[in-house]
């Protein structure tokens, strides 16, 4: 049997990598994933609530050590953190960076935001600590894909635009960039994103190329995930036609119906701009409304598209298992 290469960077037994999926992960949903045999990742905000989250780098930076303690008592197995470095004041990384080489995670998410995403310095202290770098671009393109690998990530992933939450700018599905993003990079295996949520569309994913899978919303879904189970139900209840498309900031959002995507909807065909759609939106503080508290009046359900594949509410090692079939 061939090595899987994810499997061996990462020191997991199922080239399965959770979403950091922001507020909708916590150590319990984590730790799931790993024991699994995948590798878990806290997202920026995990575990907290409305009540307990923070605004200073330093308060965030020791949320997440609470976080990332919680999770080693709940698995031996590895982990990940989700970084979003920005190439100009950023106040948030170092904080958290000096967490994880602290507490000796063993892997970053590293999600990278256009122009100068990759900041060398950062990839390289990260090598210098043993973290493996899987790097994320919100808008994957060969030639980003071979900066990253230059500057030393490991694995990257290739996001198609059948992804739920933040939406590339490229409107490429999963089945265009991951042969793309394959055919691009010289040595590192990529992990496929957009639209996998069973064994159908995770084999299609390796037939593409990918060397493993990214998935967000197959474990939103699932008994260990800390969404409400009325958000959980109606994601086994919908499929991907039931989602609404609009632009906002940076580029586009979908959501399940509710009273704030109809208007979010309404106000991009009336031209608004993504700025306006933006404010509405309420970024992901709309998300928690609506994700981590059922509140579509004034939050959204954000979804890929394949959710049509979720037949039912199941737990994380089924869904790891699937990908894996």
């Amino acid at each position: 049997m061939k090595t899987n290469r994810i499997c061996q960077i990462l020191g997991i037994e199922k080239p399965v990598i959770q979403g950091p999926l922001s507020w909708l992960t916590d150590a319990r949903l984590v730790a799931a994933v790993s024991n699994a045999g995948g590798l878990g990742v806290l997202g920026p905000n995990a575990g907290l609530t409305a009540e307990t989250a923070v605004s200073t780098p330093e308060e965030t930076a020791e949320k997440m050590r609470e976080e990332i303690r919680k999770t080693k008592r709940l698995t031996e197995k590895p982990f990940a953190v989700n970084l979003i470095p920005t190439p100009q004041n950023d106040i948030w990384t170092p904080g958290i960076l000096k967490v994880i080489k602290e507490e000796a995670v063993k892997a970053v998410v590293y999600t990278g935001y256009g122009e100068g995403a990759i900041i060398p310095a950062l990839f390289a202290e990260l090598k210098a600590a043993g973290v493996a770098i899987i790097y994320r671009d919100i808008n994957p393109t060969p030639e980003n894909s071979r900066e990253a690998e230059r500057a030393g990530a490991d694995i990257i992933v290739a996001t198609g635009f059948d992804e739920g939450g933040t939406l590339p700018g490229t409107v490429l599905g999963t089945f265009s960039i991951v042969p793309m993003i394959v055919d691009a990079v010289e040595h590192v295996p990529v992990l496929a994103a957009g639209g996998i949520v069973d064994k159908r569309t995770a084999r299609a994913a390796h037939a593409l190329g990918a060397e493993g899978v990214f998935a967000g919303s197959v474990f939103i879904s699932t008994e260990e995930s800390r969404v409400p189970q009325s958000v959980k139900e109606k994601i086994v209840a919908a499929n991907g036609l039931d989602l609404s498309l609009f632009r906002t900031l940076p580029d586009y959002y979908r959501s399940l119906p509710g009273k704030l995507a109809k208007k979010l909807v309404e106000m991009d065909s009336a031209g608004a701009s993504k700025e306006e759609i933006g404010r509405v939106m309420g970024g992901l503080r709309g998300l928690r409304l609506g994700m981590l508290e059922g509140n579509t009046d004034e939050g959204y359900i954000s979804l890929g598209t394949g959710i049509g594949g979720i037949k039912a509410i199941t737990r994380v090692a089924e869904v790891v298992e699937q990908l894996t079939a």
